[in-house]
């Protein structure tokens, strides 16, 4: 099982956020993946296996190539932590103050 650790730190690079976003549309091969960056093969694989290792996406080889898919329950558990912080609504510092001044009177004022 992977750990939240391992998934937020995979997600903190804008170049394995990118290959995410293109794997939402389909499965895709490793130089499929390379085409669009500036990178070598090589570099793409580190962010694959770091991808990978993270859960957030499996490969396996279908003959002569590697191919890479989104597992989609792989961000659950990561999801569910940060909804748990949505929960809340922004504070209205404003509207807070007005209230304060209504319930505590001007015999508190300054």
């Amino acid at each position: 099982m992977t750990s939240l650790d391992d998934i937020f730190s995979a997600l903190a690079d804008p170049t394995r956020r990118s290959i995410l976003t293109m794997l939402l549309e389909d499965d895709m091969a490793v130089t499929d993946v390379a085409e669009p960056f500036e990178m070598s093969l090589a570099a793409i694989s580190k962010h694959l296996t770091i991808l990978t290792k993270a859960g957030l996406i499996s490969q396996e080889k279908r003959g002569r190539v590697k191919w890479c898919k989104l597992e989609p329950n792989a961000m659950k558990d990561a999801s569910v932590w940060m909804q748990a912080f949505g929960q809340f609504e922004p504070v209205n510092l404003e509207a807070f103050e007005k209230f304060l001044e209504t319930e505590l009177g001007d015999d508190h004022a300054s």
